[in-house]
């Protein structure tokens, strides 16, 4: 190549005079030099198309940058409704046996130490938290055209030693709790809403518990999910065990936040979200059913939540269930409020009520993750029999460590019953728990 280009300049840099003047030419020397051009002509060709399919490839990369921006989602400016939980980040996505399906793993483990006093002693359980068991999660998604999404998740909880049934007579449960929480198939419209067979959330299930304070990974209005397996001693000196009917009396007996049909096996839709609402309804087996209303939005610098349902448990002797839940958060202090209310009517005596209170407080002391605080209240009222009321307060710390996917929690709660006149008076119980939830 050199040499070609040696020859190419030699004969460029030849004078004009001696090119116009008759002269021998050599034919060696001037079939090289057609071979030399010949060769510079097919390498100039060889370039034009190289570039040529280097200009296609970048057209080609245009095109889907222009696509991927038509088709991404358009950034929040108002928070829209929950129907069942605050959303959850994209789950990391995994290999399928399905190529059709897009499959994404996810859960979490949540340990807790729990020491109880029910003012006859003091005892350690080892439990796993009810009030958000440990469990895995699979998601399977497929997308049918600009409009529809094919769903489905497969949840299972395992939680040996629940926080909601350890008692004094059972300090470890002989047997593992083992829970299909979630078997559904869904249809999602960005035009129609969203339609889904199967086990999952029931329309009414967590309205009673919409929570902004992040302080609900232990406390939250459905208070005996920690330590609701504990019975009530009375106050004399033989301190017993309260008879309840054919068993003894428990705090979830006392308490309970009424929160709709929990998870059930329905076929349950849910509308498309308008200024921030959305409905939803389910129908279960039994002839059970419930309807729902969700909300949530942004502006002032506020940011809030809320939910109320109806729902028709079809249980001897009770009728419909009323239940709602609000929660404010101040988005700057990081004050919040939460409330929630339930109404259990019942054919025979005093329809059973439940009122919650909670102030918190969220707060960013460190870049590990925020911390949060809660203080709250809860009042129950003719639940284990007319005349009763049981009164609750709590008080819990969460910090976040955002980098690992971890929250560690700390909460201590004091129930007590006031029970209806002629019946042995109880004992108070006091719990602290100390844990921590690790979602992966």
């Amino acid at each position: 190549m050199r040499r070609q280009l040696t020859m190419t300049a030699v004969l460029l840099c030849l004078p004009l005079t001696a090119v116009a003047q008759p002269m021998a030419v050599d034919p060696a020397l001037l079939q090289q030099m057609q071979e030399t051009i010949r060769q510079q002509q097919l390498q100039l060709q060889q370039q034009a198309e190289q570039i040529k399919a280097q200009a296609a490839v970048l057209q080609k990369l245009q095109q889907q940058i222009s696509t991927l921006q038509q088709t991404a989602p358009p950034s929040p400016n108002t928070a829209q409704a929950a129907p069942q939980t605050a959303p959850s980040p994209p789950l990391p996505t995994i290999t399928s046996g399905n190529d059709k399906i897009k499959l994404a793993i996810s859960g979490q483990i949540n340990r807790a130490v729990v020491v109880a006093n029910d003012s006859y002693n003091n005892t350690p359980y080892h439990v796993d938290s009810t009030v958000s068991n440990s469990r895995s999660r699979l998601v399977g998604t497929a997308g049918i055209n600009s409009d529809l999404t094919l769903g489905t998740r497969l949840e299972i909880a395992v939680s040996p030693d629940r926080s909601s049934t350890v008692s004094q007579q059972q300090k470890t449960l002989s047997d593992t709790y083992f829970d299909q929480r979630w078997m559904e198939i869904a249809l999602t419209s960005k035009t129609f809403g969203k339609l889904s067979i199967g086990k999952g959330d029931t329309a009414s299930n967590t309205t009673a518990e919409v929570d902004l304070s992040k302080t609900d990974v232990i406390q939250y209005a459905s208070i005996t999910d920690m330590g609701g397996g504990f019975l009530f001693r009375s106050k004399n000196a033989a301190k017993a065990f309260i008879p309840n009917g054919t068993s003894n009396l428990k705090v979830s007996d006392a308490f309970s936040s009424f929160d709709g049909l929990s998870r059930q096996s329905r076929l349950r839709y849910d509308s498309p979200n308008l200024y921030g609402f959305s409905l939803a309804g389910s129908l279960v087996s039994n002839q059970r059913s419930d309807l729902a209303l969700f909300w949530g939005g942004e502006g002032y610098g506020f940011k809030g939540a809320g939910a109320f349902a109806v729902s028709n448990p079809k249980l001897a002797d009770t009728g419909l269930i009323y239940d709602g839940s609000f929660s404010l958060l101040h988005s700057v202090t990081g004050l919040n409020l939460t409330l929630s209310g339930a109404l259990q009517q019942y054919t025979t005596r005093n329809d059973a009520t439940n009122l919650y209170a909670k102030l918190g407080w969220l707060a960013n002391f460190t870049s590990l993750g925020y911390t949060a605080f809660g203080v709250d209240y809860t009042r129950s009222e003719h639940l284990a029999q007319a005349g009763d009321k049981g009164y609750s307060v709590g008080a819990a710390v969460v910090q976040a460590f955002e980098k690992y996917a971890t929250e560690l929690y700390f909460q201590y709660r004091i129930f007590s019953l006031d029970r209806a006149a002629g019946t042995t008076p109880v004992a108070d119980i006091n719990i602290g728990t100390f844990g921590a939830r690790v979602k992966f």
